[in-house]
C-alpha cells in the first residue's frame, strides 16, 4: 500500500494523466492519506467483517449479511470502504456481488519525524 497526502496524489494522477511523467511502478497498489486512516477503518467490527468474509467465504451480500447479522446498505457501505483500502474485492459472479479477501496481514512501519510510513500487505493466500 502507497501513503502519501491526498494533495500529492492528485498532482501525481494529474502529472500522468497529461503525459508529464510515466505511471510509477506502484500505481495498481491501493493508495492511502496515512496509516492513521487505515487505523480508523480496522476497527473490532470491520475485522470482525474481514475475518468472517476470509474464514465462510460468503457467496453473495445477502448471505454475508445474514452471517453477520447486519443490514446490507451498512455493510455495502463498509465493503466499498474496505474494498477502496484494497483489504478485499468484490467480485461479480452473474448477477452476485462477493466479497473476497486480498489482504492476509498488515505491516505497518510509521516514521515519526516524517510523513514516509509505509504500509506492507501480505497476501490472503501467502
Amino acid at each position: 500500500m502507497k501513503v502519501q497526502r491526498f494533495k500529492d496524489l492528485i498532482t501525481e494522477i494529474r502529472a500522468v494523466a497529461r503525459g508529464e511523467v510515466a505511471a510509477p511502478p506502484d500505481t495498481a497498489m491501493p493508495s492511502v492519506e496515512s496509516a492513521e486512516a487505515l487505523l480508523r477503518l480496522l476497527t473490532a467490527d470491520n475485522r470482525s467483517l474481514l475475518r468472517t468474509i476470509r474464514d465462510a467465504k460468503p457467496q453473495s451480500v445477502a448471505e454475508l449479511a445474514r452471517l453477520t447479522n447486519r443490514a446490507e446498505p451498512n455493510l455495502l457501505r463498509t465493503l466499498g470502504k474496505l474494498e477502496a483500502f484494497g483489504l478485499l474485492e468484490m467480485r461479480s459472479v452473474g448477477r452476485r456481488r462477493v466479497p473476497t479477501a486480498l489482504v492476509g496481514m498488515l505491516r505497518v512501519d510509521i516514521d515519526p519525524y516524517a510523513m514516509a510510513d509505509r504500509i506492507e500487505a501480505t497476501p490472503a493466500n501467502g
